[in-house]
Formats: structure tokens, sequence, C-alpha cells
């Protein structure tokens, strides 16, 4: 097995697994809507997933940007009043 499969298989278990623990979790557990800042974010970071391809720079540029809004965001969260 060549680390072409191997790693797109990985990915594909660590998904399947998250999936599996939030259809159990969300039963018991209240889920909070996302935020616009983390659905930007989302974005930005899946836009360097697919632009990593065709340009290094641009997609390591906008995953970073997405990191770098998705902390923006947990900082707010932290600071509001429950």
């Amino acid at each position: 097995m060549n680390a072409a499969l191997f790693f797109p298989l990985i990915g594909a278990v660590v998904l399947l697994a998250i999936l599996g623990a939030l259809l159990l979790l969300g039963k018991t557990r209240r889920m909070e809507r996302i935020t616009p800042l983390a659905g930007l974010a989302f974005g930005f970071v899946l836009a360097g997933l697919l632009f990593g391809g065709t340009s290094r720079w641009i997609g390591d540029g906008l995953m970073g940007t997405g990191m770098l809004i998705a902390l923006v965001d947990i900082i707010r969260n932290l600071k509001r009043p429950v």
C-alpha cells in the first residue's frame, strides 16, 4: 500500500469516527449553531485544501487565514458571557 492510497484511507476512517461520535453525542447533548465567523474559517480551510494542489502558496495561505479566523472566533466565544 503506497502513500497515495494510505493517507486518504486514514482520512476517511477518521472522518467516519468523528461522524459516529457526533451521532452518539448528538442525542444526549445540545448542539450549538455554528457562528458566521467559524463558517468563514471553515470555507477558507476548504478552499486551501482545494487549491493546495495547484499552488502551494495559495493553498497554505488560505489554510493559514482560515486558522487565524477560527482562532479569533474561539477567543471571541471565550470572552462572551454564558
